[in-house]
């Protein structure tokens, strides 16, 4: 018996050897190039189940993506709401308790030489989250190559910020060429992770290209995870007919829920 092998990109032709797959690449290259297109696509466009900051460790609640920033803890690596940092300061306040981590009650550092140091012992232990937080100190510091090797490397392990960071050295050209296929491709790869800024960039793009339905698809998948500035560019394109009307009316209904999952008393106070 002859075990077949299939084409390694696209599945969907299989060869008896690597003679016969090297003598039919000129007929199948096309076709082999669109089936890989639409697997792509087929990834690309699936609605993620959270947004790439997930929830809240403490509370459990969707971590808040617009305008209030969760705060990040260097000794864990751990995103917090607003709302357990704050239970957690007003308990340590009325203690009269140092200041430590609401997540691993590990001590706040103080100095900045403290908070690298923290970082560099999860780098240590190969946290994505932590160097991507080293790379973004090299960044605000003008090392750009520095900042380019940590994010590649949190990039590697799937970090999502690191992949949209990597998007905006591409398209300004600091500390590499300017490069647009390697900006749309870390843009997509953070969009998957769910990103909602890294799809709304793409929509915006698509909508410049004028791919008008891949733009109000890219912006109604951000908009159901709670994306302001999504659901506002939909409201513009409803506007100008190039969204429908159940879409429109499917997608402020996700947004607001995604709105309301995200909110909590601790938070409001």
């Amino acid at each position: 018996d002859v075990k077949l092998k299939k084409c390694d990109a696209c599945d969907l032709v299989h060869y008896c050897s690597d003679e016969c797959k090297q003598g039919h690449r000129s007929q199948h290259e096309q076709l082999c190039k669109e089936r890989v297109a639409e697997l792509r696509d087929e990834i690309l466009f699936r609605q993620p189940e959270s947004t790439h900051l997930g929830d809240c460790p403490i509370c459990f609640l969707p971590l808040p993506i617009n305008g209030e920033k969760p705060m990040l803890s260097t000794c864990c690596s751990k995103w917090i709401c607003d709302g357990c940092d704050y239970a957690n300061i007003l308990r340590q306040l009325r203690e009269n308790l140092q200041a430590t981590c609401p997540f691993c009650r590990h001590r706040v550092p103080t100095t900045h030489k403290e908070l690298e140091a923290n970082a560099m012992k999860r780098i240590a232990a190969n946290d994505p989250v932590a160097m991507r937080q080293i790379g973004n100190m090299r960044y605000r510091d003008g090392k750009y190559d520095s900042a380019f090797e940590y994010w590649s490397k949190a990039a590697q392990l799937d970090d999502a910020m690191a992949h949209f960071d990597l998007s905006l050295l591409y398209e300004k050209g600091e500390g590499v060429e300017e490069d647009e296929k390697k900006r749309t491709y870390h843009l997509e790869e953070a969009a998957i992770a769910g990103h909602p800024d890294a799809r709304c960039n793409l929509g915006c793009h698509e909508v410049i290209d004028e791919r008008f339905d891949r733009a109000v698809k890219h912006l109604i998948i951000a908009a159901n995870l709670g994306h302001d500035a999504s659901i506002q560019e939909v409201k513009d394109l409803y506007a100008k007919r190039f969204v429908c009307k159940e879409d429109f009316a499917a997608a402020l209904r996700a947004h607001h829920a995604a709105m309301d999952a995200m909110k909590s008393p601790q938070r409001e106070a």
